[in-house]
């Protein structure tokens, strides 16, 4: 990406090797990356961790990937973080569930390495957008209190 700011992924997935084939995919894209084997363990790394997206796989022991992007979103620290569900369901009433627990897009696997790039991509963009909407709005709120 032609950003000067390293972006930080985490990769939640029970499974070793959908992380380490979704971590060798994203070596195309300045970033730093994180692993998490449940979703209890992604919502602590979501925390520590601060990333700018979430790969979220839905199928996961401790909890769902439903419910960690429902807690991401729903907590004002954490609800600007992108949330990408990458799983192998792909029933509508799956997707509908995704999107209202808060997911800002979702992908069926097998993932295919050019559409998860394109994907990644346009949410870090749009991160980087969301992020100076704020900061703008952060700054018209101060400058109006100091009137």
């Amino acid at each position: 990406m032609e950003n000067s700011e390293t972006h930080r992924i985490l990769i939640a997935d029970d499974v070793p090797e959908n992380c380490e084939l979704l971590e060798a995919y994203l070596t195309q894209i300045d970033c730093e990356t994180e692993l998490a084997i449940d979703g209890a363990e992604a919502m602590e790394k979501v925390v520590s961790f601060k990333p700018d997206l979430v790969l979220l796989d839905v199928m996961m022991p401790k909890l769902s990937g439903f419910e960690v992007c429902q807690k991401i979103k729903n907590d004002p620290q954490t609800a600007n973080v992108m949330v990408l569900m990458v799983t192998a369901l792909n029933e509508l009433g799956d997707i509908e569930r995704a999107i209202d627990a808060g997911t800002n897009d979702f992908l069926s696997k097998p993932v295919n390495r050019v559409e998860l790039l394109k994907r990644v991509e346009n949410l870090l963009k749009l991160k980087g957008v969301t992020d100076e909407n704020e900061r703008l709005r952060q700054y018209i709120q101060q400058m109006e209190s100091d009137k």
